[in-house]
């Protein structure tokens, strides 16, 4: 889900930033005004989750991969715009240091997985669970529900901008620019792996914290619950150490994550298209749609405006991929958090003297 440099084209780009600049100044003006909570070391743990989550890669129908992205459970916890926020942070910095996703396409990224996704997710979260206690199983319920939207409305929104490349931007010879495959084949191949195994990974994940937080910190949810919520038990002593904890485990299992071979739908290298067996691949992910021989054009010169120090998070120094991999994991989301520890510190200001 995560659209590399020369998928889309520059314009397309373009317009996709400038749909994301309007939520990300909301997001940090609303996070600038909760800077006195625990808000912001929140939103770096919920960051963090997310971009290590997103190193753990299941096998999906077709032979591709995908992953759970975090969308829904930092909207269930967060709310809609520190939710995305987290993830934005996320989304850039496996950009720009990992090229997860190409740099000219984070705001396309950030769009479809942060914004839509956290909106998506706080939507159906507030609308199933209503005015349910915190405590209650529907809760539970209600933020699987909303991890599983969130995860789908990205990856159709992906799909679509995939998929209008071939109609607006071709060749003299009516080759395409950019991506190859037009919306008859971009929805369902996208959608089919999201639909079933991706989107109920981030089902079990969203459910599954937030019972944990329902028995460890209940409090945690009480920012989405709605007006008349309130706990029943207030618990004393709040800690995030548990989470912090989980965060520490799932960096040490990152290596399970490149179990699962093969690219993620739309997210070969360009070089893949003159591979033969690569081509096999692609098209039998795609419907059975042939590939072309060669990269698209715009797609061949695109891919190449930014390479990432740690490209497919396998350090060049390390000879053993699933000891990159944990480094990779490590380094990120310490990144992660550095980031996010940077922009609150540009967002805090001091009151004037009085």
């Amino acid at each position: 889900m995560h659209i590399p440099d020369g998928y889309l084209s520059p314009a397309t780009c373009a317009v996709l930033y400038a749909g994301a600049a309007p939520f990300w100044y909301v997001a940090l003006r609303r996070v600038k005004k909760a800077l006195h909570t625990r808000l912001v070391p929140l939103i770096s743990l919920f960051a963090a989750f997310s971009f290590v989550i997103m190193m753990f890669n299941l096998p999906l129908p077709g032979g591709t991969t995908g992953h759970a992205v975090g969308t829904g459970l930092a909207a269930v916890v967060l709310g809609p715009w520190a939710g995305m926020l987290a993830v934005s942070i996320a989304i850039m910095i496996q950009a720009l240091f990992f090229g997860d996703g190409g740099i000219t396409a984070i705001g396309a990224n950030c769009l479809n997985m942060a914004v839509a996704g956290s909106l998506t997710a706080y939507a159906v979260y507030r609308v199933a669970a209503g005015r349910a206690a915190i405590s209650s199983a529907r809760r539970v319920a209600a933020a699987g529900l909303a991890g599983y939207a969130a995860i789908n409305v990205s990856a159709l929104l992906a799909a679509i901008e995939f998929g209008v490349q071939p109609l607006l931007y071709r060749d003299a010879a009516g080759a395409p620019l950019y991506c190859p495959y037009p919306l008859r084949v971009a929805i369902p191949a996208m959608m089919l792996g999201h639909l079933t195994i991706a989107g109920f990974a981030e089902l079990t994940v969203s459910a599954g914290v937030v019972a944990f937080l329902q028995r460890s910190d209940p409090s945690l949810l009480l920012g989405t619950a709605g007006r008349g919520v309130a706990l029943t038990q207030p618990k004393a002593g709040r800690t995030l150490r548990p989470l912090w904890a989980g965060l520490g485990v799932l960096l040490v299992l990152t290596p399970l994550g490149i179990l699962a071979t093969g690219s993620a739908w739309g997210e070969w290298a360009a070089r893949d298209f003159a591979n033969a067996a690569a081509r096999q691949e692609i098209a039998a992910s795609s419907l059975r749609q042939a590939a072309p021989l060669t990269a698209p054009q715009g797609l061949a010169r695109l891919s190449q405006v930014w390479t990432a120090p740690f490209a497919r998070y396998a350090p060049p120094f390390v000879q053993s991929a699933a000891f990159g991999y944990v480094l990779s994991a490590m380094f990120g989301a310490g990144l992660v958090l550095l980031a996010c520890l940077m922009v609150s510190r540009v967002l805090v200001r001091k009151e004037p003297a009085t």
